[in-house]
């Protein structure tokens, strides 16, 4: 049975992010929005709250907390900016909770447990310049050299790709299978700045998240040692759609916080402003606007809240995950749009924060998963032509997993 009642650890978590991006980050974010400038700083700042590894068990250098608590804390940072939650769905959502699920003993112990302890920064490599939804079309190779492999390939639109300390890297091993477009000949190393042949970039002029940092990475003639491929030869797709399924979590919980946002600065604005003799809180279309609003947060709000709940049951959870990115990231683009109208031409300004909720809520209804793939994956469920067992690993139930804390 769900229960929607948070713990006294929940609450205090939330609490203690709010603060944080409230009071640290808030009043900086115009500048930094601005300037496109990505804070270093704020890393270390989450690394000292435990926030990089909130979900992590402490066994691996983690905070301990269940599933649920993640999805918290990435609402809670998106309701100030979308920069702080892509931090969280990159380093921990998409790498550090794939090195958990999948890693061996000895990839958690030299990777994980920097990364929870945010003493390394992590993301994730899987889009290319001619290869997004179409995984498959990846061109990035990995041939066998000796005991190891050798890497090439460039990867595209990365979040932190000029910040992250370890990457994982999708590419194919089998070169007849990537003929074939067989995805069972990809599979997934993990890689470090440092390795000769590595060189990373950032991406100038973005639409929004202009306080994050975005951009490539590529790698020539990589030479990494077998204990660097994360699972088994050949089960890199697997590994990737397991990672953007952590991801997808992250961001409906995120979108969310957007959600919110859009209707905290509308309410705010309507009780101040005033038009034909009184405030426009008390016009009907503004009214209906901020209603909207609220219900959309509050069905999102339930929809990640459930995907959390089976991920804390050890549950089968790709399908809620997925209709929770997909009416989440939606329905903030819509909420976002509307405060815009609330706030009428000032609106239009960066005065206001609505106007960099709009610009931010765009590319989450691209990356994992656009709303046109989840909208097909979510009718072949329907239909019956998607089947509802996984066909890959679930994360363990956090009762199981976490080293208790009493």
């Amino acid at each position: 049975m769900i229960d929607f009642e948070l713990t006294e650890e929940h609450r205090a978590l939330v609490q203690t992010v709010r603060e944080f991006a409230q009071g640290e980050v808030a009043p900086h974010i115009k500048e930094w929005d601005e300037k496109q400038q990505f804070n270093r700083s704020v890393l270390d700042k989450m690394a000292e709250l435990g926030l990089l590894g909130v979900c992590i068990p402490e066994e691996y250098g983690g905070a301990g907390f269940d599933y649920v608590s993640l999805g918290l804390v990435c609402e809670e940072l998106e309701a100030v900016d979308t920069f702080l939650r892509v931090i969280m769905s990159v380093h921990t959502g998409l790498n550090s909770m794939s090195l958990y699920a999948w890693g061996t003993e000895e990839q958690k112990r030299k990777y994980l447990v920097p990364q929870a302890k945010g003493e390394k920064i992590a993301t994730y490599g899987l889009t290319e310049p001619g290869a997004g939804s179409d995984v498959v079309g990846s061109r990035s190779t990995a041939r066998r050299d000796g005991g190891g492999w050798v890497l090439n390939g460039e990867k595209m639109w990365i979040s932190l790709a000029d910040v992250a300390d370890n990457f994982l890297f999708f590419c194919w091993t089998d070169e007849e299978k990537r003929r074939k477009r067989d995805h069972s000949g990809m599979s997934c190393f993990i890689v470090e700045r440092g390795m000769q042949g590595f060189t990373s970039g950032t991406i100038h002029g973005k639409l929004g998240i202009r306080a994050g940092n975005t951009g490539y990475f590529s790698l020539q003639d990589v030479r990494v040692p077998q204990e660097n491929m994360l699972g088994e030869e050949g089960e890199g797709f697997k590994i990737a759609m397991f990672a953007l399924e952590q991801g997808r979590y992250t961001v409906a919980a995120g979108a969310t916080g957007l959600i919110r946002a859009s209707r905290d600065a509308s309410v705010a604005y309507a009780l101040e402003r005033e038009t034909f003799g009184t405030k426009i809180a008390n016009h009907q279309l503004v009214k209906q606007k901020i209603a909207e609003m609220e219900a959309d947060y509050q069905m999102s709000h339930l929809l990640w809240l459930k995907a959390g709940w089976l991920k804390n049951e050890g549950k089968p959870n790709g399908r809620a995950t997925s209709l929770a990115k997909w009416q989440a990231t939606v329905r903030s683009e819509k909420a976002a749009s509307m405060a815009i109208e609330v706030h009428g031409a000032n609106g239009y300004s960066n005065d206001y924060p609505v106007e960099r909720y709009l610009r931010n809520c765009k590319a989450a209804v691209i990356y994992e998963g656009t709303r046109d793939i989840h909208t097909l994956m979510q009718a072949d469920w329907a239909l019956g032509l998607k089947g509802e067992k996984p066909a890959r690993k679930t994360l363990p139930p956090y009762q199981q997993a976490v080293v208790s804390r009493q």
